[in-house]
């Protein structure tokens, strides 16, 4: 599957430059384009200016606002950001024309982060005026979800995030739910920890995009899950997964001679890696309440048998009872057995739904403040007017 991916705001636009590392490294390892084409889109030309591996030109880094913020953001307004994003969406849909190889690309995806202010704002935005012009291929977005210390510290971010869910839902095929919290590495430096988030967040991207891409016979698996296995898994929230489980090396000079307990080894590493996507999921949910779902088994071929595959079939069918299930195999890996789990159309995100719950109370409560502001106002107005002037 080739992906077009636009990242919206500082966060969306280092994810995006993850997934233009993400393609150069499928090119150079396994000669197949992932990506055909990324972009950064921002108010802050700082911001834009950090990226590393999308294209310096000014259609892949769009700079948009510039007199209304004069290059240095929205300041976490994301009403702005949206508004911003309207006037100047020309500019990121005349980008996205002139990519070289749109005609290839089986779906747009479109990142942010929840809790800023010109991602937040602009997502929903641009998903719209992109589904207008391109209404034949799917709009996907990926959001960001904030750190429990922004949650903790910053009101503003609970209601970023409640409006970019409750917009992004309306207009988008289908919404990849990204838990910062989870990736987060307590010792590590803010950038490096950053980085390393970013990397870890398109990591299980890698493996299901390249599987349908594949040109060398001897990689192409007996079951192929492609884009339209992809296609008809993706709807509304949907989370992602990514689990794998070493090969000892000594499996490898003992083919054809192996112990009877190598065999049953052979079913334990797929389960042991599908236990780890399951724990590694984007967000924490309850796979039972999906209704889609698609793994992707990548292991050498002698590892991959009917067995294996049999058994990794009843436990997904265990642990997601509900579920329209696909599978397929992809046979790349050397020294590991690796699974890429997708959940989709989740019927109850208890997250999304605390967002929307704390923001009707955050709103409630501004109401009373403002109220009350008002009436200490009138009181001042009252007492002004009674007080002798001297001039």
């Amino acid at each position: 599957m080739k992906l077009l991916v636009v990242g919206l705001g500082q966060c969306g636009g280092r994810i995006a430059d993850q997934f233009a590392r993400l393609t150069r490294r499928a090119r150079v390892q396994r000669g197949v384009d992932i990506i055909t084409d990324a972009l950064a889109v921002n108010t802050d030309i700082a911001d834009l200016s950090g990226l590393s591996f999308i294209r310096s030109d000014y259609q892949h880094r769009i700079l948009i606002g510039g007199q209304k913020t004069s290059g240095h953001g929205v300041g976490k307004i994301n009403e702005l950001g949206a508004e911003i994003a309207r006037e100047d969406s020309d500019k990121v849909v005349d980008a996205v024309r002139s990519a070289a190889h749109l005609a290839e690309t089986d779906a747009f995806l479109l990142v942010a982060g929840a809790a800023g202010g010109t991602g937040s704002g602009a997502i929903p935005v641009m998903t719209q005026r992109l589904k207008e012009r391109y209404d034949e291929r799917p709009i996907y977005n990926m959001v960001v979800l904030p750190f429990e210390h922004e949650e903790r510290t910053e009101q503003r971010t609970i209601y970023n995030a409640a409006t970019c869910l409750k917009s992004v839902y309306l207009v988008a095929d289908a919404i990849f739910l990204v838990d910062n919290q989870r990736y987060i590495q307590k010792d590590s430096a803010i950038r490096s920890n950053l980085d390393k988030i970013n990397a870890q967040v398109v990591e299980p991207f890698y493996n299901l995009l390249c599987a349908g891409e594949e040109k060398k016979p001897k990689y192409i698996g007996s079951k192929i899950l492609d884009a339209g296995d992809i296609i008809q898994t993706l709807v509304g929230w949907s989370v992602i997964g990514y689990g794998r489980a070493k090969i000892p090396l000594l499996n490898f000079f003992s083919q054809g001679r192996r112990h009877f307990r190598d065999k049953a080894t052979e079913t334990e590493k797929g389960i042991q890696a599908m236990n780890v996507a399951i724990s590694e999921l984007s967000l924490k949910c309850n796979p039972k309440d999906a209704r889609r779902a698609l793994y992707l088994m990548t292991a050498p071929p002698e590892e991959m048998n009917m067995t294996v595959i049999k058994e990794l079939g009843t436990s997904m069918r265990r642990i997601a009872e509900e579920a329209i299930i696909r599978s397929g195999d992809y046979p790349r890996e050397k020294h590991s057995v690796d699974i890429t789990l997708v959940m989709s159309e989740l019927t109850n995100v208890s997250k999304v739904i605390s967002y929307f719950g704390r923001t009707i109370s955050y709103i409630s409560a501004i109401k009373k403040r403002w109220k009350g502001v008002e009436e200490e106002q009138k009181s001042f107005e009252e007492a002004f007017n009674d007080i002798p002037s001297l001039l």
